[in-house]
């Protein structure tokens, strides 16, 4: 077991909380009585998530308005969260998001924006807070990432580069980590029904996705969190998802590439 026991002095971070696999965290870790730090950019959104979950669950829930692309926020949040009251047994790097096109044709800022959420503040905040969960014997790392990550996407080039980041980080991590009673996992999910296509304005790529390739936010979350509370090094919500990974590795480069660029979601 990594994901210590739900304690009144304790917190577990997640990003990106204000909708989908994030939202889904924090009910599930809720439910098993640990009290939730949430940070997004809509407190709107948080606060609602937060009145909801407070209405079945005794647990303390603290919302934080962040954008997580800025370092100088990401610093911020670091700073509070360390010098406050409640100590961070388990974090959750969620927040991130995909842009859809050609490599050459899209806005350099965007993919700059994009890079800085889904790999540097993921790589930050792991770093952030494992020194003392290590000191302490005990904690759990929960990072999304993604199918996408095991092999190129042409049409979304970034976004597939920045989970293979994600992949091969927690993996490696996870392995350091033996016999300290940390862990740190990566969640692979496919696609998942959140709002993930509408900020990317690709509902188009939503709607072309065949129905049995879906998973629901809340058995994605359902996976992160089992996998936090095994300490595994990968978790996949389904096994459709974990045979797309396991071909997404093995499958040459030169048949792959090809089919992807053809039927990529920048196609649809």
């Amino acid at each position: 077991m990594s994901l210590p026991q739900p304690d009144p002095q304790a917190t577990v971070l997640i990003t990106g909380a204000s909708s989908g696999i994030g939202a889904e965290l924090a009910r599930q870790l809720a439910a098993r009585g640990h009290n939730l730090t949430l940070v997004a950019r809509r407190k709107d959104r948080l606060d609602a998530l937060a009145e909801e979950i407070k209405r079945t669950c005794d647990v303390e829930i603290e919302t934080r308005k962040v954008d997580l692309s800025l370092q100088a926020q990401r610093t911020r949040l670091v700073n509070a969260l360390r010098e406050g009251d409640l100590r961070v047994d388990g974090l959750c790097n969620n927040a991130g998001f995909s842009t859809f096109g050609k490599y050459q044709d899209l806005p350099v800022d965007r993919e700059l924006e994009q890079v800085r959420l889904n790999v540097v503040a993921v790589h930050e905040f792991t770093t952030a807070f494992l020194a003392a969960m290590v000191q302490r014997g005990s904690g759990a790392i929960l990072n999304v990432a993604s199918i996408a990550g095991f092999q190129p996407l042409p049409g979304q080039a970034t976004y597939g580069a920045s989970k293979a980041f994600v992949i091969s980080f927690s993996e490696a991590v996870h392995t350091d980590l033996g016999g300290t009673g940390v862990s740190c996992t990566a969640l692979c999910p496919g696609p998942v029904r959140s709002e993930f296509f509408e900020a990317a304005g690709k509902e188009s790529a939503e709607a072309a996705t065949p129905s049995f390739a879906w998973v629901s936010a809340r058995d994605a979350a359902h996976a992160g969190v089992e996998g936090m509370r095994k300490g595994k090094r990968l978790v996949y919500p389904a096994l459709k998802h974990q045979a797309a990974g396991i071909a997404g590795r093995l499958a040459p480069r030169s048949a792959l590439l090809p089919l992807a660029d053809r039927f990529g979601f920048d196609r649809q």
